[in-house]
């Protein structure tokens, strides 16, 4: 038996707040660590000590596997937990930090090392009899192959993976695959097997001790997906036949002993729309949406992690489940701009209800382009699914998200939707949905009128005659009020604390911060917060069960195509140009659409694409260059102009 008194955990961000939370409970000391960016992190301030890994990118703080064992071992940890991502699955980091003389808070690095590579880690589920897609020879392929799903042996996460429909596309499709794998996990092997349509990502969690004793705790269906990233998560997978369930909990099972596993594991299956299972991979750490287990299982999983490691044993089975669970991924994103992540100050985030909160921010705290956008991830449990699935959606809906674009309201309407909430889950699920949830934003005429009435009013601590001066019942010119929202315009008129030309709402009260309006008849609540996110814009944000908007004066982010000559092709967002087209150069003949660089931002990767055929005029941008949003990356005169 090990007893442990310091632990250390080797991440950042929610997770780490997270591992932090049950580690104070059993009584441990904990220990940060933290980039230049992370300085003042929640992770930061939550634990009891901190160590600084100097720089700001990954491969620099925390994927340096030497610097965090010399912290923990500065620090006086006696554990190192590696939480999920950077050096999670990591063989040669665990067995560093065991022969550091500290305890490793995962499998054995032997386990580790068996399932990092995938196309490994499935000849050894095939000897074990757990079923398996049969690859396919991209070399070799043919039309009756198609469609192929290219992955990247190593890592996970959606890197590396590319669908290809049509032969003539499949060597620049491996091509960019091999490209991203390597830069995400320093190896550049991808293989190919056939992509299922319409098929189901369904998980099993399993906990092993060293004693023999293996738990598969449960299904979960992570189909709803982006970018091959899952976005919503729950648990059970709802609809699946009994038989199904005890085939997938036994493969599972069987996964783990074929590598003498301990801890806390994930095997992950592709299911048909047949009901036919076909083992993915196994992700020998802690998972993202492991609180859904938690929920229905009434578990600290990372508590079983600690005292796994100190060697305890499991009882012999786990507890009965109960109820259903449901996780929202709640991203800093822009779903309707492909996905575009956002950076920037998060002015409020303010989520109630009978729900559980996982983040890592906390209001003022800023989002940069070094990590991944995930803000916080929001979990519901209730007896029935249908209860879950609807408290997560309220508690979503009403939430104040505030400095940032985030995909809420592509998460509400998600929950919302009929195939959803009817349990008709598969990974195509927003190839066929995401223009209709993102479309329209909810009108915001009456939040520009609470807007308006909260700018005029005086502060409550302002001088009497201030306050009664703003609402005597005179006679004035009215006073106008134009907010550009959505792309759209409102304009607000009002006059001595009413409104003008809008027949039907009347005023009942206003502050700075809080408007109540009579809607036709209905009372209505606003609330409203004034902020600057950047430069001088200043951006009001009112949130009501109509839901929220973001308001300014002018164009939050004037578009910098506005200002510059036509061809042009500027930065989406910061980030850093990890690639750029072979042989491309001023001169080069480029066709419309045509990939010309790669920038990564927030762990994703956005291609630049030539805005139309012509000559590639100006190269401005070099592989590894940082870059600003609006920067001029290349210009490309179209064929006509020439």
């Amino acid at each position: 038996m090990t007893n442990l008194t310091s632990l250390l955990v080797a991440n950042r961000g929610e997770i780490a707040v997270r591992i932090f939370r049950t580690a104070r409970a059993l009584g441990l000391a904990t220990v940060a660590v933290h980039s230049d960016p992370d300085a003042d992190a929640l992770h930061v301030r939550d634990a009891d000590a901190a160590v600084r890994l100097p720089g700001a990118a990954p491969a620099d703080t925390y994927l340096r596997g030497d610097l965090i064992i010399k912290a923990a071992l500065a620090a006086g940890a006696d554990a190192v937990h590696p939480g999920y991502g950077f050096l999670s699955e990591n063989a040669g980091f665990a067995r560093e930090v065991q022969d550091s003389g500290l305890t490793w808070i995962g499998p054995p690095p032997e386990a580790i090392e068996a399932m990092a590579s995938k196309t490994r880690a499935k000849d050894l589920m095939r000897a074990a009899g757990v079923p398996l897609l049969d690859p396919v020879d991209p070399a070799a392929a043919t039309p009756v192959d198609l469609p192929l799903l290219l992955k990247a042996a190593a890592g996970g996460g959606g890197r590396g993976m590319r669908v290809v429909r049509d032969l003539a596309g499949l060597k620049e499709a491996l091509d960019a695959a091999s490209a991203e794998a390597r830069s995400a996990f320093g190896d550049g092997e991808v293989f190919a097997e056939p992509y299922v349509e319409r098929g189901r990502h369904v998980e099993v969690q399993i906990l092993a001790d060293a004693h023999g004793t293996v738990w598969a705790l449960g299904t979960r269906d992570c189909s709803l997906q982006r970018r091959h990233q899952k976005v919503i998560e729950e648990a059970p997978a709802p609809g699946l036949p009994h038989a199904l369930r005890e085939s997938l909990h036994a493969a599972a099972v069987a996964a783990a002993r074929a590598v003498s596993y301990r801890g806390a594991g994930t095997v992950e299956f592709l299911v048909t729309a047949d009901g036919r299972p076909y083992f993915l991979e196994m992700n020998t750490r802690l998972q993202v949406e492991h609180p859904v287990t938690e929920a229905v299982f009434g578990l600290d999983l990372v508590a079983l992690q600690l005292r796994v490691a100190e060697g305890e044993a499991l009882p012999p089975a786990p507890p009965q489940p109960t109820g259903h669970a449901v996780e929202a991924r709640l991203y800093a994103e822009d779903p309707a701009q492909d996905w575009r992540p956002q950076t920037g100050t998060l002015h409020t985030l303010a989520i109630s209800g009978e729900i559980r909160v996982d983040t890592g921010f906390t209001d003022g705290d800023t989002v940069g382009i070094h990590y991944d956008p995930m803000l916080a991830k929001v979990i519901a449990h209730a007896p029935t699914r249908a209860e879950a699935v609807r408290a997560l959606a309220h508690a979503l809906a009403g939430a104040r998200i505030h400095g940032l674009t985030t995909n809420r309201e592509l998460l509400v309407r998600s929950l919302r939707h009929p195939e959803f909430t009817a349990g008709q889950l598969d990974t195509g699920f927003y190839e066929r949905h995401l223009d209709a949830l993102t479309e329209g934003a909810p009108d915001a005429t009456q939040a520009a009128l609470a807007a308006a009435l909260a700018e005029a009013a005086p502060a409550p601590d302002a001088p009497l005659a201030a306050r009664l001066g703003g609402w005597r019942n005179v006679r004035s010119q009215p006073q106008i009020r134009r907010y550009a929202v959505a792309g759209a315009e409102c304009e607000v008129r009002y006059q001595a604390g009413r409104l003008v030309d809008h027949p039907g709402i009347r005023v009942l009260a206003a502050t700075p911060t809080l408007v109540t309006l009579e809607i036709e008849g209905i009372r209505r609540v606003f609330h409203v917060k004034r902020n600057s996110n950047r430069g001088d814009a200043t951006e009001i944000y009112v949130d009501s069960a109509l839901g929220a908007h973001t308001l300014t004066p002018v164009p939050r982010f004037p578009d910098p195509q506005d200002r510059t000559e036509p061809g042009s092709l500027l930065a989406p967002m910061p980030g850093t140009v990890v690639r750029i087209a072979e042989g491309l150069a001023p001169g080069s003949p480029v066709t419309a659409g045509q990939p010309l660089l790669w920038l990564e931002a927030m762990k994703m990767e956005h291609r630049i694409l030539a805005p139309a055929s012509g000559t590639l005029t100006a190269l401005h941008a070099a592989t590894g260059q940082q870059v600003e949003f609006g920067a001029l990356l290349a210009v490309v005169q179209e064929e006509s102009q020439s």
